[in-house]
């Protein structure tokens, strides 16, 4: 270390110990330029209600309930009411950063940093308030042959959005960046536009935009205690009175969790502590004539960016160095802390520091003037929770921000839109607050923050895996039995299988972006399934029972397809008002008006919440019970399931008396079981429902009564292969919010002449007039070392034109295959196409599906007096 810089730390105050906030610190922050703190700014007090009714209530007045409190006003709606405990940008927004970014290495919440960057420019024109909004780019720096492969992962992944990202040489990086020491740079992730904000003003801005439109915001004004009304109506009680409201929108940053509390929940939310560090003038810096780009070394896992005529950088510790506030947990946010500070702990982040050097020499020089130890606010996985929460009529929540800045734009116009549209404007599951259920305990919440936070800028692979805090207490019956035997992978708190390992295969996680250790274990399991049978664990299914008098009333109500006779089972869809899939659940009458539904692990609570709004807003008699922690699911499939099946009882499973979609209560080993003749794969087989303290006896009994036939297990990769295979989509990938059942080809499931006027139904009969401008396609590619997975770009004639939804390679066919959307004009079988892999296109073909025949197809064929081919 220089010993300038050595003696700028010297300045620095010892940190105090316990890790307690530090007012000095705060009253010793000056304002920064660009957004670097907002210490000493006056705000005008609104201490009223004002009202004793509104329409929606936003409690919390950081920039993201600000931002939806404007978004709301703007639209139109009346009776917006912000309450704010202390003033506005308290707690977390007033020493942000400020970093501002077109990136994100996830799919949806590209839309929303896109709207907020917008939103941001043109927000000083439209409400008279400057927000210090600086946009020279930014640019991710790779210094390892890994990281250029994950740039171009992300440039494929980026391709079909409007953002403008590049992959640019190490010359073009010290052309816009001409400070760095290049010796390590190999490229760079280039984003015109990035760049950074003043957080205090964007919040004034976005204050006076929602005043401007009628909103109220009234602080100091602490919320006490929330009571939820019969008629799903709120009484929001404050030192000041009672303000009734149609919806409460909690947006109370770390605070959050009091919130929560107030009515039973417990947000899984932690506090950790996050420094940066601003210095004073560097003569190389001032000698610039444009301001630099923001840099993000990744290997260094830091950001930096011009503070002035100086630099500011902030560092990600690692998981064993980061620092949670987690008495915060256990004892709550201490009373009236608002814009304080914790005392700074530069030792923690030396590493840092020191690579920051080594990367701009000018820092060496450099004096620090300023270092903020502030608190955000971190959810388990890192991403934000929002939305409206199951369980809990009229209860939203825009909480766990460890991006606010940038994600306060556009979550305000995502949440407006939903609140009064009724549906979201388009696919954010990943947000969904009901990703996380009562398995996320306070333990499972402090070890994956600390582990996301000190993952901030690891290389992000292709069906990543993370292991912190698992597993949870959300295990299936056969975990103990499977976990040494396969590579397990986490869905929704559950552990399932991906692989089985056998003698011979290297084992473990073993990430990267072409073919790794799975990919041959994979095709065995595959074949295993083809040619013989077995045995899959898909216990994470969500499942729940509705029944009751008006049960089939609603079901015909909430889905697009028929509702099953008693005995059946059919696929069905619930679409949103638009048009668009909601979900997609298997439902089976098991008796009169008693039902089973069953939707994938990510989806259970999403699911439930929006059938039990559907209950309340209808009115109908029914009950609801979420059975998934409580019932196994063992998936038996291939040409001898029925031989294997058909050992452990007496009831009849041949194909004349168990026919394909229909479903019994039966005995196998004298284990009950409600058994459904249906299979992901395509190929025969059962689903096998069961109380899960029955799983290991079922599952021996099972793989016992299989000896002979050759029985063995299969994970879900190999499901994947199997279902891609035959066409099958996935709730998720091929259909979501984005998109209608009949571009996604799943007209056989929607019965748009059907009597009952189901959710969804005039928006479809409007889309099938107005003709589709896309259709989901199915693709076969010509790659090498490398498989799609989805979210790629699809090119034709040197320009992109679709996406590619999922992918896999297909071990029947020895080649890629993957689903896209493209153009109506260019989906038609034989359509020359290229899909972008790691930076290069490779040749495709849009194919006639299936590419393999399902069994029931092949069986009706044959009964038929044909000789299907597999």
């Amino acid at each position: 270390m220089s010993g300038v810089l050595r003696g700028a730390l010297r300045r620095l105050r010892p940190p105090r110990r316990g890790g307690r906030p530090d007012p000095l610190a705060a009253a010793a922050l000056r304002p920064l330029g660009g957004g670097a703190g907002a210490q000493g700014r006056k705000q005008t007090p609104s201490p009223s209600l004002g009202k004793d009714r509104a329409d929606t209530v936003i409690i919390g007045g950081g920039c993201v309930g600000v931002s939806l409190a404007y978004h709301l006003a703007k639209a139109g709606l009346k009776d917006v009411v912000l309450l704010e405990k202390s003033e506005l940008t308290a707690g977390s927004t007033w020493h942000a950063a400020g970093l501002t970014t077109y990136f994100h290495p996830g799919i949806n919440l590209k839309k929303i940093h896109s709207y907020s960057i917008k939103l941001y420019e043109k927000l000083e024109e439209e409400t008279g308030q400057a927000v210090g909004f600086h946009q020279p780019g930014s640019i991710r720096i790779a210094s390892t042959p890994t990281r250029v492969d994950e740039f171009k992962y992300q440039m494929t992944r980026a391709g079909w959005h409007p953002t403008e990202q590049y992959l640019i040489t190490p010359e073009k990086v010290q052309e816009l960046f001409p400070l760095l020491n290049m010796d390590t740079v190999l490229a760079g992730l280039y984003n015109p536009g990035d760049g950074h904000i003043d957080p205090y003003s964007l919040t004034m801005a976005l204050a006076a935009g929602a005043r401007k439109y009628g909103a109220q915001l009234n602080y100091p004004v602490q919320v006490t205690n929330l009571n939820s009304r019969s008629d799903g109506t709120w009484e929001v009680k404050t030192p000041l009175g009672i303000i009734q409201a149609k919806r409460i929108v909690n947006t109370a940053g770390f605070w959050a969790r009091d919130i929560g509390k107030m009515i039973g929940l417990q947000h899984p939310l932690i506090p950790v502590h996050h420094q940066y560090v601003v210095t004073s003038t560097i003569p190389e810096v001032k000698a610039l004539k444009t301001e630099l780009p923001v840099i993000r070394d990744l290997e260094g896992s830091y950001y930096l960016r011009q503070e002035r005529d100086g630099l500011l950088f902030g560092p990600y510790e690692s998981e064993e160095k980061m620092k949670l506030q987690d008495s915060w947990i256990t004892n709550g946010v201490p009373p009236g802390f608002g814009k304080e500070l914790f005392e700074s702990d530069l030792d923690r982040i030396m590493e840092h520091i020191e690579a920051a050097m080594e990367m701009v020499p000018a820092l060496k020089k450099a004096d620090i003037v300023n270092t903020i130890a502030g608190p955000i606010t971190y959810s388990p996985d890192i991403l934000p929770m929002v939305g409206p929460h199951q369980g809990v009529r009229n209860y939203w929540v825009a909480i766990g921000f460890g991006y606010g800045i940038i994600h306060a734009g556009g979550i305000g116009k995502y949440l407006s839109d939903w609140i009064l549209e009724g549906e979201p404007p388009f696919d954010l599951i990943e947000l969904d607050p009901n990703r996380y259920g009562k398995w996320t305990t306070i333990e499972y919440t402090a070890a994956k923050a600390r582990e996301s936070y000190g993952f901030n800028n690891i290389v992000g692979y292709p069906k990543e895996e993370r292991f912190a805090g698992r597993p949870t207490e959300r295990t299936s019956g056969l975990y103990d039995l499977l976990k040494s035997k396969c590579s397990m992978g986490f869905h929704a708190g559950w552990e399932q299988p991906h692989w089985f390992y056998k003698p011979g295969d290297e084992t473990g996680y073993k990430p990267s972006f072409r073919r790794t250790n799975w990919f041959d274990p994979v095709g065995r399991e595959y074949k295993q399934v083809m040619e013989k049978v077995g045995v899959i664990d898909l216990s994470p299914f969500g499942k729940f029972k509705v029944k009751g008098t008006d049960s089939v009333k609603l079901l015909d109500h909430l889905f697009a397809n028929v509702v099953p006779k008693v005995g059946s089972t059919n696929i069905s869809h619930m679409l949103t008002p638009r048009g668009k899939v909601y979900a997609e659940l298997t439902v089976s009458q098991l008796y009169p008006r008693e039902f089973m539904l069953v939707t994938g692990s990510g989806s259970e609570l999403h699911d439930l919440r929006w059938i039990e709004d559907k209950v309340m807003t209808g009115g109908y008699k029914v009950e609801i019970e979420n059975m998934t922690d409580e019932v196994g699911v063992l998936g038996v499939a291939g040409p001898y399931a029925r031989q294997v099946l058909q050992k452990l009882t007496n009831e009849d499973l041949s194909d004349g008396s168990f026919k394909f979609l229909q479903s019994r209560h039966l005995k196998l080993s004298d284990i009950a079981v409600t058994a459904i003749r249906i299979s992901y794969t395509g190929e025969l087989g059962w689903e096998l429902y069961h109380r899960k303290e029955d799983s290991v006896a079922l599952y021996g009994a099972i793989m016992e009564a299989g000896q002979k036939e050759g029985i063995d297990n299969f994970g879900t990769y190999a499901l994947n292969a199997l279902r891609l295979e035959k066409g099958f989509r996935a709730w998720g990938a091929e259909m979501n919010c984005d998109t209608n059942p009949l571009e996604a080809g799943l007209e056989y499931f929607v019965k748009i002449n059907k009597p009952a006027d189901f959710t969804g139904k005039q928006a479809l009969k409007q889309i099938k007039e107005n003709g589709l401008k896309r259709r989901l396609v199915y693709l076969i590619l010509e790659t090498d070392n490398v498989d799609p997975e989805g979210n790629e770009s699809v090119w034709h004639n040197g320009k992109v034109i679709g996406n590619t939804t999922s992918g896999s390679f297909s071990y029947s066919a020895q080649q890629s295959l993957a689903f896209a959307y493209v153009p109506t004009e260019l989906s038609k079988v034989g359509q020359k196409l290229e899909v972008e892999l790691l930076g290069k296109n490779y040749p495709a073909t849009v194919i006639q599906e299936p590419l393999v025949l399902t069994e029931p197809t092949r069986m009706r064929l044959q009964r038929k007096g044909e000789s299907p081919q597999i």
